[in-house]
Order: C-alpha cells, then structure tokens, then sequence
C-alpha cells in the first residue's frame, strides 16, 4: 500500500503513544508513519511530500472496530435501507415508503438491525397495518435487534408462511385467531427464525456484492474505521462466502483492514468444521489488510446463550461442556487464538471451567482467546479470565437494550453491564467494537458515546460515573487496545513512528465537543497505509473515485448510510471551501455528485432538479 510521502502538517495529533502524546505534525513514507512532531521536523523529513493542511483539527490513529460482521454485512449493505440514528418513526416510515417506490419487483425492502424503537421520538416501532398500508405488492422485511422481525403481507406469501408452518424451535409466527401468521416473527429466544426468514430473500449477483463490500468500507472509513476484527457469523459459510472479500484483496480495493474469524455453522459438526479448518488456514495468515485471526465467535452451538433481554436468560443445554471441551482443545493443542460470544456470567462461568480444564494440560498462555459481550459477568470471573490470560471484546449492545434490561433486572443491576472498569482493573485486556450489522449500529462513534456517557439511544443513563470512561481510555479501547485481540501490538493503533499509517481528521473536537456530540463526529480525511480513502469538504478530491452503488435502486443511492442530523451536515459545509451552497444538499457536494442518479448527464440531472452541486 505505499503510496507519496505525506505531510499532515498544522493539526491537533492525538498519538496514543505516551511518550510521545501529542504533535502538530505527521510524515508518512511507504505505508508507514515515519515522523511524528513538529511541521519544521516533518517537512525536513520529508522534503518532497505532498502537504495536507489541517488547519487545526484534530488527528486520531485510525478506529479498530474488534467484533463487528463487514464480510457478510458488505455482501448485503446495497440491499439494506438503514434507519441507524434516525430521530422519528415518522421520518424512518418516509424513508420506507420512499424505498418502496425504487424497488422493483420480485425485489425486497430491507431493514436489518443497527436501530431501536427507543431511539424514535414515538418510543415505538411500525405496526404492521402501517407498513402493509406502505407497501401492498413490495415485500418488506424489518429486523429489530435479536428480538423480532416484521414482515408485511407481502414478505409472507414470498417466504410461504402459512397457517400450516409450525413453530421453530425457539421461535415464534406470531398468529391472529384464526391462527393465520400476523407478520410478526419472535426470537424466543433464539433468532434463528429471525436469519432463516432473511435468508429466503433474493441475494445480490456476485458483481453487485464486490460494488456492496466497496460501498460498506467506505462507509466506515467516513465514520474513521481503518480496521476491523471480523466476528463471522450465521449464513456465512467459509470459505464460499469470503470469495467477495477475498477478490476485492486479490484486486487492491479493500479500504478497510480486516482479520477474520471462522465461525462453525452446523450444530454437532462443530469439531468437524474446526478439525477441517486447521488444515486449511493458520492464525496470521495473509497479510497486513487482510489475514486470518482465529475461531469464533460460535465454536459450539450448545454454548451460545442470547442477548434478548426481553426474555428470560436461557439456560445452557447440560451438554454444553462435552461439546465445547474438544472443540477448546483442538485449538489450543493448534495455538488457535477464539473468541466466544457469551452474555450472561452463567455461560460464562461453565466455559471457564473447560478452559480451565484444557489449560491444565494445554497451558493456555500467549493464545489470545477472549469472551465476547459479557454483560453480566461477575467480579470472580473477571478474576478467572486474567489468570488464564484472557480478553474481553465489549461492545455498545446496551446502548440498545438498556432499557429492556432494567426492566427485566432493575437499574442496579445494570450499573454493570459490563463492568468495563473493573476487567481494566482486573488486567483484563479489555477492547470495544460494535457487534454490527444487524444487533447494533456500525457507527464507532456511538460506541464511544456510550463508553463515557453510559447512556443509551433513547437518553437513559446507566452506569454510575465509576464504571464509565474518560473520553482518552474510551478512545485507546477503539485503536491501541484493540490490536490485542488481533494479535497485532505495536503494530497499528497508534500515531508513531514505524507503525501503519491509519489515522483519521475529524470533523470536530473529539476531546472538547460537548458530550451529546460525540455520536456526530465522523472524518473529513481518512487514511489507511499512507493512502487517501475518505475524504470530505475540502479533501473530497483526494479520495479515490467511487462506481455508483449497485443495483440502481439500491438504498445507499439516495439515503446513504447512517444518518445525518441537520446539525451534522452544516458541519460539513464548514469544511467545504466552495463559494456557492445547494438548495438541495447545501455544501455536501461531494455526496450528492457521488450518488446515482438516472440520468446519462448527471450534472444537468441534478440541475433540473433545483440542485446546485453541478455548479460548484
């Protein structure tokens, strides 16, 4: 990825690196930070880069999102209508009826995850009278978190639920007196009805999910995200499934650094998966964009308890430990680094006793395992997890679910959920990440909002002030820290000399915005490897061209991705240097000229439309 030697000169650096903690001044050479400093030092160093002016805003090493799903989430984002950070139902129901007039038959309208109806001024979400009134003929599909889906009249005769379709186990269609299926599907508490029902959708052509994946990283690196861990996840079979992703590295257009991890697929053929893996692929394997990090976060399915907090917590099957005790020593025995998604501190009290047992004959030191989530984990095996040298990966779930956790547990019991303190007290490594796409938002920013605020989308504050972050420590579990749990240390994730260059500008303050601003921020430069892939405002022209977002119809042509508050988007227009505004898109030009229109002269499309980006 070497690219120009670059400048970034009068900026804010915040370097993590704490004997260098701040600069006003980075050089880049070959993909790697080479000075970071003073402007006088950097441009000595690097006489003939090209000079990126700062003009005073703050720098930050590039986000390290350590659980989220971008290799199956990329192969759908085209697909997927985001109602991420949308304030009212109302306006999420006109971005739905909206959507519904662009899709064409026998296509579907997708709402999968990343909202809550606690983030919507109405406190609630559609009722299906309201989305069939929407869309009679357009098969329409909503996932709210883990908990349920709402399918319109339509999305049930295309899915063929009908009086006579039982129940799976674990889950509900929900049904009117007459037993006919309402359209709403519960996870009971398993949502595999939920992934099953999304699965009979129609799936995007292989030249449309490259154009998705690519659209979906560019995504995040507008957010700041430079890398991530991949968690795998249900329907996401290796190595079919990674064939896109794996192209796209093959081919040089990944914008996001990735490690991945396999994730079995096939309850009782857990160790079969695994046993064939290890054959296949080792921990490390590929290079600094895209390499193989381990097993997880489903090793066994026996093993994985659900994180709907509107239903009571299940119970693991008493087979648990049998299953999961060869599948734990098969990767120790191989050094295979595993991440095990466990919410409650049941789960994770009876998965530390098989490690715990493995360990006494396969020490498991210097293999990076960690539990992911971990809401509920009590201050005995916090203890367990540091003496076996293990992590945690938290991530902003609560900030979702808050609410249906203090009802069901009360607010005391939710001061820590996590206990992200008392892990770093612990000498737990401790990193955050989002859980997106379809649990959560993939915007880091709302993590770190969380992580200092403790509040929730819809306001409520949970967490006392002890177990909440200062804005630096929140910031180190979204960049250095995360570099553990893909065993990457001193490697990326700071600002400093030797290590890659990821590091993003931000469209404001992260250390002096109020602290309701924090979920704003996003990046007007994104860099990954000395490479420009984001750019906004005045950097827009240093970005790589993007192709238009594929099918024409596609979501992200016209609403994009996580929404923009008005107050966001003149923000923008503060860094854009353009004389004149649009009527339309004020000084956001860069994403109005980016998006799809269909028009063969776009310019003149959009000035018949009223809109001045073609001017500008």
């Amino acid at each position: 990825m070497a690219s120009k030697d670059m400048i970034i000169v009068n900026a804010k650096v915040t370097t993590l690196d704490r004997q260098n903690p701040t600069a006003d001044a980075v050089a880049i050479r070959d993909g790697r930070f080479l000075l970071v400093g003073s402007q006088a030092e950097a441009r000595a160093a690097a006489p003939e880069a090209e000079i990126v002016d700062a003009k005073g805003r703050r720098v930050i090493p590039g986000l390290i999102d350590s659980h989220t799903h971008i290799i199956r989430g990329g192969l759908n984002y085209n697909m997927e209508l985001r109602w991420d950070g949308v304030p009212s139902l109302s306006e999420a129901l006109g971005m739905l009826k909206a959507q519904v007039a662009r899709t064409p038959a026998p296509q579907w309208v997708r709402v999968v995850g990343g909202f809550t109806e606690h983030q919507f001024a109405e406190k609630r979400l559609p009722t299906l009278d309201e989305i069939n009134a929407i869309a009679p003929d357009t098969p329409v599909f909503i996932l709210h978190l883990y908990d349920r889906a709402l399918l319109n009249a339509a999305a049930l005769r295309v899915v063929g639920y009908t009086k006579a379709t039982p129940n799976p186990p674990g889950g509900e269609i929900v049904r009117d007196a007459a037993g006919n299926p309402t359209g709403l599907l519960l996870a009971q508490p398993n949502a595999t009805i939920l992934y099953s029902t999304l699965a009979k959708g129609p799936a995007l052509p292989p030249e449309y999910q490259v154009n998705s994946t690519r659209h979906f990283m560019r995504e995040l690196n507008a957010l700041g995200v430079t890398s991530v861990v991949d968690a795998g996840g249900g329907f996401q079979n290796y190595p079919d499934d990674y064939e896109i992703i794996e192209k796209l590295h093959a081919d040089g257009q990944m914008t996001v650094r990735i490690s991945y991890n396999l994730f079995t697929q096939k309850p009782k053929d857990e160790l079969a998966d695994f046993s064939s893996w290890v054959k296949q692929v080792s921990p490390g394997q590929g290079d600094d964009v895209y390499r193989h990090n381990g097993a997880g976060e489903m090793l066994v399915y026996s093993a994985a308890d659900f994180e709907d907090f509107r239903v009571e917590r299940p119970d693991m099957p008493p087979s648990m430990e049998a299953d999961l005790e060869p599948v734990v020593r098969l990767l120790a025995e191989n050094r295979w680094p595993w991440r095990l998604h466990a919410t409650y501190d049941q789960t994770i009290d009876r998965a530390l006793d098989v490690f715990e047992k493995v360990n006494r004959d396969v020490p498991l030191a210097g293999i990076n395992w960690f539990f992911d989530h971990a809401e509920t984990i009590s201050d005995r095996n916090i203890d367990r997890v540091a003496a076996l040298g293990g992590g945690i990966a938290v991530q902003h779930r609560m900030t979702f679910q808050g609410e249906y956790f203090v009802e069901r547990y009360g607010a005391k019991a939710a001061e820590r959920s996590p206990p992200i303190r008392r892990m770093m007290e612990a000498g737990v490594p401790v990193g955050a990440g989002t859980d997106a796409t379809r649990v959560a938002s993939y915007n880091p920013w709302l993590s770190l909002s969380w992580l200092v605020t403790s509040k929730t989308v819809g306001g409520l504050a949970l967490y006392p002030q002890h177990n909440r972050l200062d804005r630096e420590t929140a910031l180190r579990l979204w960049t250095e820290a995360n570099t553990w749990f893909s065993n990457e240390q001193g490697k990326k994730g700071q600002i400093k000399a030797g290590q890659l260059a990821d590091l993003v500008m931000l469209s404001d303050d992260y250390f002096s915005v109020p602290e309701s601003d924090i979920v704003h921020l996003r990046s007007v430069l994104t860099v990954l490897g000395g490479k420009v892939v984001h750019g906004e405002g005045d950097h827009a022209s240093r970005a790589p061209g993007l192709p238009p977002p594929m099918p024409d119809w596609s979501p992200v042509a016209t609403v994009g991705g996580y929404y923009k508050t008005k107050e966001a988007r003149a923000k923008l227009a503060l860094n854009c240097s353009c004389v004149n505004d649009c009527a339309v898109h004020a000084h956001d030009h860069a994403a109005a000229l980016g998006a799809h229109v269909p028009a063969a002269d776009a310019r003149s499309f959009w000035g018949a439309l009223g809109c001045g980006c073609w001017a500008v």
